[in-house]
């Protein structure tokens, strides 16, 4: 069984070898292929999902059948649709692998039964929560507050590996442009650098 939540896990918590033990026996790792879906719109998101490895995406289509990308996750990173899973209703949004991943799934249940077995494990998850919902604040204020071009450049620089793994047209997705114009900014970025 995969190691990197617990390795994860300790980078925030102090976690003994008999809870990690007892988080691993309780958890669902599995393979899944690019382009599988782990929840479709209309389904009631059931788990938190960890990525071991490869690339999972958060996304909706709008009314005209454009795919809005909202949120990747690579390694180390987890991915909800929190409204469905707490509140129990049907989703909005689809998560899909970008690439072949394996992800560790953590249900509910046993989040709760975790929970109440090891406070820390609690103790980890409003630390990790915290942290998105931060990150998620300063992508708001860059969407109000800078330029489409601005927006890639501060992109490309804090998140390298993601302009090289994810196809363009979901990054400009995530990034509110065309697959057209995130290409003419690449291409400046080349000449720049040439």
């Amino acid at each position: 069984m995969s190691t990197e939540l617990i390795q994860h896990i300790r980078q925030f918590v102090t976690l003994t070898d008999d809870q990690a033990a007892l988080i691993m026996a309780n958890v669902l790792e599995r393979d899944v292929v690019k382009k599988e879906m782990l929840l479709n719109p209309g389904a009631i998101c059931r788990a938190n999902y960890f990525v071991a490895s490869g690339c999972l995406r958060l996304f909706f289509t709008d009314e005209q059948g454009n795919e809005r990308t909202i949120q990747f996750a690579i390694e180390n990173w987890w991915m909800t649709d929190y409204t469905s899973k707490d509140r129990k209703v049907s989703s909005q949004y689809s998560i899909q692998a970008v690439e072949d991943s394996v992800v560790i799934s953590l249900d509910d249940e046993t989040s709760e039964k975790l929970f109440a077995t090891i406070p820390v494990f609690e103790t980890y998850f409003r630390k990790i929560l915290q942290r998105a919902y931060s990150a998620s604040l300063f992508r708001i204020g860059l969407l109000y507050s800078r330029s489409k071009e601005e927006m890639f450049f501060n992109f490309q620089r804090k998140y390298p590996e993601f302009v090289q793994r994810v196809p363009q047209y979901m990054l400009a997705s995530l990034l509110g442009m065309t697959p057209e114009y995130l290409s003419e900014l690449r291409k400046k970025t080349a000449s720049s650098v040439s």
